[in-house]
């Protein structure tokens, strides 16, 4: 398995080992462990293990429940500290680069079964939206302040995949 591979499980299954919307925080804690931080505010929950960003608010029953996530690989250009990829995810997929092109991420969906079709378009970003689970890929037009395909400032660069959501 590899790091690949774990961006296209999310993009078309929609869960990080095993745990997706609707899960609790204790859930997500036994699936990513305890290096986590906690930001709480206006009733909601966001939980923060660096490369995955949880959402939480109160369910029916009023127990926290994760109603999206993202996995923000743009955070990996600028963090390589052991902390940045939960340790369970190293283990199970192995080394995380901190870039992802997009005709990878887009290769790897399309050999699980789906498709990734542009969803919106603006100068900086592409959207796409995976067929059959909603998942959506944030990709990298224009990284640089002045129109160029140059790196922009931050290291990135057109074509890399700055996240993927799941609402």
């Amino acid at each position: 398995m590899s790091a690949l591979d774990f961006y296209a499980h999310v993009a078309t299954r929609r869960d990080v080992l095993g745990a997706g919307a609707g899960a609790h925080p204790d859930r997500w804690e036994a699936a990513l462990g305890r290096g986590f931080l906690d930001v709480p505010g206006d009733g909601l929950l966001r939980r923060d293990y660096g490369l995955v960003e949880i959402n939480f608010a109160p369910d029916p029953r009023g127990r926290m429940s994760c109603f999206g996530f993202g996995i923000e690989i743009h955070r990996l250009l600028h963090d390589r500290s052991p902390s940045a990829v939960p340790v369970p995810l190293s283990r199970h997929y192995g080394e995380f680069a901190p870039r992802v092109p997009f005709g990878e991420l887009q290769a790897a969906v399309s050999a699980l079964g789906r498709t990734a079709e542009l969803d919106d378009v603006s100068r900086d970003m592409h959207r796409y939206r995976v067929s059959g689970s909603g998942a959506r890929i944030h990709v990298i037009v224009d990284p640089g302040p002045h129109g160029s395909d140059d790196p922009g400032p931050a290291g990135h660069r057109a074509g890399d995949v700055w996240s993927i959501d799941v609402w």
